[in-house]
């Protein structure tokens, strides 16, 4: 889970896309990810005001667009409209926060999505169904994971979409109290829990730390054997991992 992959593990997980070099959880950044050969692309959802669902990390879109509002409390065409401010000079001038439906659109059929269920509203089943018909094409491949800090979030969409793969992003506690396919701990909780990943491994789920700028740490995920490595930068922890398996030491 998923099994799609005829790859080794382990498999590169974009973080907002290739977020250290292009506006996160845009298409920008979504297509420079794909380019560095992310095996997965994670982003974060929220729904507008009329139900539609868009790849946003903030409830407010002032960070990323310099202007006030809720995502919640804005209509789609009043969120499109804005556009993405960029530190990045003028390699991404025209970037908007995009729907869902362009991300699919976007993504091959080979690399995983993995949504973060951001929005309370995906613990009432109704509205998580909207996802759950949304994606499902990849649902039914397996080629879709939606985690959540927000247990609730993730039992609303299980109630909806029972074979829908859920994951648990944990920073206090590691060991989860619901079913879930894919375990996501703060990375520091590996250190206290060093038979985790075996542990997970044993009861057939995914590990897949909270660490999306995991180089100084990336050794020791390799020695653990997690199942996906997060980050910001896919091109250079794909290069990394390369390395370490060349210099023997994965």
């Amino acid at each position: 889970m998923p099994t799609i992959f005829d790859r080794p593990k382990p498999y590169l997980m974009a973080h907002r896309g290739a977020s250290d070099h292009a506006p996160e959880n845009t298409l920008g950044s979504f297509r420079l990810a794909l380019e560095a050969g992310a095996d997965i692309i994670e982003t974060d959802l929220w729904f507008t005001r009329d139900g539609e669902l868009v790849c946003h990390h903030d409830a407010t879109v002032a960070r990323m667009t310099g202007r006030p509002g809720r995502v919640a409390e804005m209509t789609l065409s009043e969120v499109q409209s804005l556009r993405v401010r960029s530190r990045f000079d003028e390699r991404f001038p025209d970037e908007h926060i995009p729907t869902l439906a362009e991300l699919l659109d976007l993504l091959p059929p080979e690399v995983v999505l993995t949504v973060e269920l951001k929005d309370p509203r995906f613990s009432n089943s109704a509205w998580a169904e909207r996802l759950a018909r949304q994606a499902a094409e990849r649902v039914v491949r397996q080629a879709i994971v939606a985690i959540s800090f927000r247990r609730r979030n993730l039992q609303g969409l299980r109630a909806a979409a029972p074979t829908f793969p859920i994951g648990h992003i944990a920073v206090v506690e590691p060991f989860p109290t619901q079913q879930v396919d894919v375990l996501g701990p703060f990375w520091p909780l590996l250190f206290v829990n060093p038979g985790y990943v075996a542990w997970a491994h044993r009861r057939g789920k995914w590990v897949c730390p909270l660490d999306p700028a995991p180089h100084k740490r990336l050794q020791w995920y390799l020695r653990l054997g997690v199942d996906a490595i997060l980050t910001n930068d896919p091109a250079a922890t794909r290069a990394l991992i390369a390395r370490e398996r060349a210099a023997g030491r994965s």
